[in-house]
């Protein structure tokens, strides 16, 4: 993390402009993030085999959230010295409270759908 900011001034921030907080908020929120952070949860996968789990994102979507989330520290990129070469991803201790804490609101968002998909029709109705 940059020297920049006191400590003081990182913590609770989040409703603040100026809170970097907020930046790391918007990385860990995309639905692209939450949708790998999930899959990561559940052990190490290479590129291949997330592209293949989540389905819809694309090959650069895919590979610009992984990025983010590794500069972020959420994740550990592994590089094997190999031909064809190979790539595995895998949580940090940070990643996986933050997976964690993903999971809980897919599985919230998962059990709630069938009132949430009939408030939606109700309210567009």
């Amino acid at each position: 993390m940059s020297g920049q900011y006191a400590k003081s001034e990182l913590l609770g921030q989040v409703l603040s402009n100026n809170c970097p907080s907020r930046t790391i908020l918007e990385h860990l929120t995309t639905k692209w993030s939450v949708l790998v952070l999930r899959c990561l949860s559940e052990g190490v996968h290479r590129f291949s085999e997330l592209k293949q789990r989540i389905e819809g994102v694309s090959e650069k979507m895919l590979s610009q959230t992984l990025k983010t989330l590794e500069q972020d520290g959420f994740l550990i990129r592994t590089v094997y010295p190999v031909v064809p070469p190979k790539v595995e991803y895998q949580l940090t201790i940070m990643g996986s409270q933050a997976a964690h804490k993903m999971v809980e609101l897919v599985g919230w968002i998962e059990r709630n759908l069938p009132e949430i998909l009939e408030n939606k029709e109700r309210v567009s109705s």
